[in-house]
């Protein structure tokens, strides 16, 4: 059989038989290696450990150790867990599988109801089995006709085929029930040790929402205990932070498929922390010298084109609609256009420069099905959002009084934890960005300038611009520690160029003014899931959406002195309730502490009789009684200072 020519990372060549495996090689190298390989990788491409290598090319090894091979182990357990789940439901179909960084997941659809979670056990068990009797896992290649052949009769995966530019399509045995797979396997299923099964929930398949909804099985799987104890842990935390699952614990919004994905519907709980933001940052942007306004969430596409948007923002844009006299209107994926038809409606003179205009801007963006995710991903978003209109010599003064205002409102949220980023563009890449070296270049060394200007430490990354001019991005820290972009200053030189703004100067002649775009907290939708994870649903009593409990002992006896407290604190503008229920004294305080609710009054003889409550706070064993009054301006207090009240 002729040789073949294979070669290694470290450049060096060398000659194997054209039947040779990648386990053969790395025998030939280390025994040592040889134990710790789970496939190849020839030419960059996923390879069986066992498959004969067939053609020369450039070889790796693929160990336990390494992401691939944490990949490898994922996939086969996957294809274990499709195998389990044909033999208890003989009739279930199959999407996608794939085994990553993040776990394993199948897609699997069945019509008399799908896959619960209360399954996972059974099914669980039963691939415990296969580990136990170390079972073989054949591999079959077959042409794109016979694969589809062996598929007939199964929608979901023969469309994945017939969609696929692939010839050759891999299949696994295992315990005599032939599955397709997406990726390469280990041999025998011995060779897994450790595995969880975690989840179920709706996906659509290939991701599109005009597509069925099936149901995603998650798992994961390690290679050690420890490290799968270590990954338990981890998401067990994640959950306790997830903004998805505490939203819908404290009935903070919900999003329902029938309505449409990725449109958040907000709760009277949630409402009342979204308004509570809203009207907190309307008044310190009036009070830093903004205008806010009203703007439409359709304009005419044109509007779009002349911005530029149209060019550089497409895909992420509505399609336009045809109103049937040749105006086409659209779904504003930005504010900034309205906000520069405001600045244009007036001649405008230097004397009202700079002129700040603000508004909570409704946007719509296209993202796809699968990029959705709970209010951090969305389809429709309110932008804190803010432009200036300033001379070229009030840019910096203009930039560094923005920040200010950032860091001011990060201040009473108690954001701590943030870094600066000055983001560039690339100036090799033409098409993403607005061509205008001398543009960039002053705009860039004005940002900088301001930073340097302000002493404060940054980091500058080229390709993170927006197209239409650099940035000051502030990065904070999510509760999982991962970095986000809350915050950012864009200038921007090319839209008063496009949209020919003006402004009379002090020599009676018309000049161009720069615009300042900004962005104090982001979306409403964004920031929200942020506050949320980063509390863990236990919001400061400002935020909070009850910001007090108030328990009678007995409702017959003490339930109109409850009522009375409650409407003397709503009077003074605490959002405050009575709990009629009439459950016992301990189960009441317990859903007030899981409802996380600051502050619980409980009212009884005692306090009826001397006008005072028994005050516990969120997160607190003990209680301290104390006047009404006393307890009224207590709540005022904290409230006044965003919580940082200390008593």
């Amino acid at each position: 059989m002729a040789d073949i020519t294979l070669q290694f990372p470290d450049g060096k060549q060398r000659q194997f038989d054209a039947d040779a495996t990648t386990k053969d090689v790395a025998q030939s190298i280390a025994i040592s290696l040889a134990k710790k390989a789970v496939a190849g990788k020839l030419d960059g491409q996923l390879i069986d450990l066992n498959a004969p290598l067939k053609r020369d090319g450039k070889i790796e090894i693929v160990t336990k150790d390494s992401a691939d091979g944490l990949a490898v182990l994922r996939q086969s357990v996957a294809l274990l867990t499709k195998v389990a789940l044909k033999e208890t439901f003989p009739e279930i179909q199959f999407g996608s599988e794939v085994g990553d960084a993040d776990g394993f997941y199948v897609d699997t659809d069945k019509q008399d109801g799908q896959v619960s979670v209360d399954s996972l056990p059974a099914v669980t068990d039963k691939v415990q089995a296969f580990i136990n009797q170390k079972l073989a896992i054949k591999h079959v290649v077959l042409s794109k006709a016979d694969a589809l052949k062996k598929l007939e009769g199964t929608s979901y995966e023969a469309k994945l085929v017939e969609d696929s530019d692939k010839t050759e399509f891999p299949f696994y045995e295992i315990d005599g029930v032939s599955v397709l797979a997406s990726g390469v396997s280990f041999d025998n299923t011995g060779d897994i040790k450790f595995f969880r099964l975690l989840s179920v929930a709706g996906a659509y398949f290939e991701g599109k929402s005009s597509n069925p909804m099936l149901q995603r099985i998650y798992g994961t799987a390690f290679y050690k205990q420890a490290d799968l104890d270590a990954d338990l842990q981890a998401r067990q935390e994640a959950r306790e932070h997830d903004h998805r699952v505490i939203g819908n614990d404290l009935d903070l919004f919900f999003v329902d498929p029938k309505v449409g994905a990725g449109l958040p519907y907000w709760m009277p709980n949630g409402a009342t922390i979204r308004r509570t933001i809203e009207r907190y940052i309307i008044d310190k942007e009036v009070a830093d010298g903004y205008k806010h306004v009203y703007t439409p969430v359709l304009a005419n596409l044109d509007l779009y084109k002349t911005s530029g948007h149209w060019a550089h923002y497409r895909e992420d844009m509505f399609p336009p609609m045809d109103m049937g006299d040749g105006e086409m209107l659209e779904l504003r994926p930005m504010n900034c256009p309205s906000h520069i038809q405001i600045y244009n409606h007036h001649i405008r003179s230097y004397r009202e420069l700079p002129l700040r205009i603000a508004e909570l801007g409704m946007m719509h963006r296209y993202e796809k099905s699968g990029a959705l995710s709970g209010l951090q991903r969305v389809r429709e978003m309110t932008l804190n959002d803010g432009h200036t209109f300033v001379a070229l010599d009030q840019v910096q003064d203009e930039f560094k009084k923005i920040l200010r205002l950032i860091m001011d409102v990060y201040k009473d949220f108690n954001i701590n934890d943030y870094s600066f980023r000055l983001s560039y563009r690339d100036p090799e890449n033409t098409e993403k960005y607005f061509d205008d070296d001398e543009m960039w270049n002053r705009s860039q060394t004005m940002l900088k300038g301001a930073m340097d200007d302000l002493g404060l430490d940054y980091y500058e990354a080229e390709g993170e611009a927006a197209f239409y001019g650099p940035k000051l991005d502030i990065q904070t820290k999510t509760a999982l520690g991962n970095d986000e972009t809350m915050s950012t200053i864009q200038l921007d030189f090319m839209l008063p160029e496009r949209f020919d703004l003006k402004y009379v100067g002090a020599d009676g002649e018309d000049h161009r003014p720069v615009m300042i775009h900004r962005g104090i907290v982001g979306t409403m939708e964004r920031f929200i899931a942020y506050l949320t994870e980063i509390y863990k649903g236990a919001f400061p009593t400002w935020l909070a959406p009850k910001q007090v409990k108030i328990i009678p002992v007995s409702d017959n006896k003490h339930g109109k002195y409850a009522e009375s407290l409650s409407k003397k604190l709503l009077a003074a503008g605490v959002r405050a309730e009575v709990d009629h229920r009439g459950e016992k004294m301990n189960y009441l305080i317990r859903d007030a502490q899981t409802h996380k609710i600051p502050y619980t009054l409980v009212v009884g003889d005692q306090e009826m009789a001397d006008q005072a409550v028994s005050v516990r706070k969120y997160g607190e064993q003990n209680s301290e009684t104390m006047s009404a009054d006393k307890f009224r301006d207590e709540v005022l207090d904290d409230i006044a200072h965003y919580s940082n009240y200390k008593g």
